[in-house]
């Protein structure tokens, strides 16, 4: 969840407080508040929105300045000008609603708890006998610790990029670099490159390691206020559930291997009731060609299966997507601007679809079965019809100043150029700044 303040800068909240209850005069009400860092005011110790009015069936009369919460048959009815007039009378309790209970401690608690609560349903019972001491006590309780043993299991798991990794081999003119101890964090670059040119260019990518990836889980992903895709369906649609597609078992471990990984990475979650359904399909992936002989002992030239890829047969459900024409850049364009540069330096997004979160409305529609259950994304996955268009967009709306002046973007490829190793440098310094800064991560 994010939040677009007045000030159009946008803020990330701590969790969410559900169901905690707020007297209003006579009346007690379950509010869901969202917890923000911000500073302390005593004087609006809480905000209650749209969601509290409509909860409270609350009757607005900007005429009369007045705001009417409706409980069954009774009512109270609250004066906005007068309290506006007062705002810092705390003795004035002449009025129908002169106070709204709220306990403070869960704001002075939030910091060393929310880590641990944050997606469980808190209710707060809110009394005018309840005393401050009585709700620290109820918020250090042993299930508190219990978690946070749990939690710490948990942040464990991102020390996992650190782990050995398995290397391919490489062409002559580049090699492996590390930016951590040993052998950890592995980086390609060109082997033709000085010492010192070398040392400089790991410094600059050491700096910027955040914005590289080596696993799945490394993923943060970009923020759903910058970018979201949306599935917009045409005017006349119907829904297609499809069965899943026999697999035999080599490709049924297959799928049940990428399913697990993508479960652990948190992109895909378990369904049961989506009106929209596409089946999954294992295809091998293609190598280099190479001359095999066949059955009339012919030399043929075959290109070598390196493994399978698991796809999503997205075909029935982009036929009912509205399509979006965002259009994509001329390669033949992009290979002028390059032309003449002196120095490259090629980078692609890791897993770039991924890091694109997908309309929460939308999500049950990217469903898809396999022999391990019904699973729908939250994240943007491969072969929906409009995910290059909204992944260009993004890329474009990132790279906005960067873009045929220092580097080129065409979907998850990205080509940083310089006159000079001394320019190449500095613009893929403020490239990698820039992809920290919107969370967009790179492959190594």
């Amino acid at each position: 969840m994010t939040l677009s303040l007045a000030d159009r800068s946008i803020k990330h909240p701590w969790g969410i407080i559900e169901n905690l209850l707020v007297k209003v005069d006579k009346f007690v009400f379950p509010v869901d508040f969202v917890i923000l860092d911000m500073e302390a005011d005593d004087k609006i110790p809480i905000i209650l929105g749209r969601p509290f009015l409509r909860t409270a069936k609350a009757l607005i009369d900007v005429f009369d300045g007045k705001i009417t919460l409706r409980v069954g048959e009774e009512n109270t009815t609250y004066d906005v000008t007068r309290a506006m007039r007062h705002p810092g009378d705390q003795d004035d309790f002449s009025g129908p609603c002169h106070s709204v209970y709220f306990l403070n401690s869960f704001i002075s608690s939030m910091d060393t708890c929310l880590d641990y609560i944050c997606g469980n349903d808190l209710v707060g019972m809110v009394d005018d006998e309840v005393e401050e001491e009585e709700s620290e006590e109820a918020l250090c309780t042993p299930e508190v610790m219990e978690v946070s043993e749990i939690e710490c299991e948990k942040e464990g798991q991102s020390t996992e990029a650190a782990t050995p990794l398995e290397l391919k081999v490489l062409p002559s003119h580049l090699e492996y670099a590390y930016l951590g101890e040993g052998s950890s964090f592995p980086v390609i670059v060109s082997s033709k490159l000085s010492e010192e040119d070398k040392s400089r260019l790991l410094e600059v990518l050491k700096v910027n390691k955040n914005a590289i990836a080596w696993r799945l889980s490394d993923i943060q992903g970009i923020s759903p206020a910058f970018c979201t895709h949306r599935i917009l369906m045409e005017d006349e649609y119907k829904p297609v559930v499809q069965p899943q597609r026999r697999l035999n078992p080599n490709m049924q471990e297959v799928v049940t291997k990428e399913v697990m990984k993508l479960l652990d990475a948190g992109m895909i979650y378990p369904i049961s009731d989506s009106q929209w359904v596409s089946p999954t399909q294992v295809v091998p992936k293609k190598g280099g060609m190479t001359v095999v002989m066949n059955e009339k002992n012919e030399l043929i030239p075959s290109r070598t299966v390196t493994g399978w890829r698991v796809c999503i047969d997205y075909h029935r459900l982009n036929d009912a997507t509205r399509k979006d024409h965002f259009p994509l850049p001329f390669i033949d364009q992009m290979l002028e601007r390059l032309a003449g540069q002196q120095f490259y330096c090629f980078l692609d997004g890791f897993s770039g679809y991924f890091q694109i979160p997908i309309a929460p409305e939308d999500q049950e529609k990217t469903t898809f079965t396999c022999p391990n259950g019904t699973f729908a994304y939250r994240c943007m996955p491969f072969g929906l019809c409009n995910a290059p268009a909204t992944f260009q967009r993004c890329m474009v709306a990132i790279f906005q100043d960067m873009l045929e002046t220092s580097m080129e973007v065409f979907m998850d490829d990205f080509s940083v150029y310089g006159n000079s190793f001394d320019q190449c440098l500095s613009n893929l310094d403020r490239m990698l700044k820039r992809c920290v800064e919107t969370k967009l991560m790179l492959n190594w």
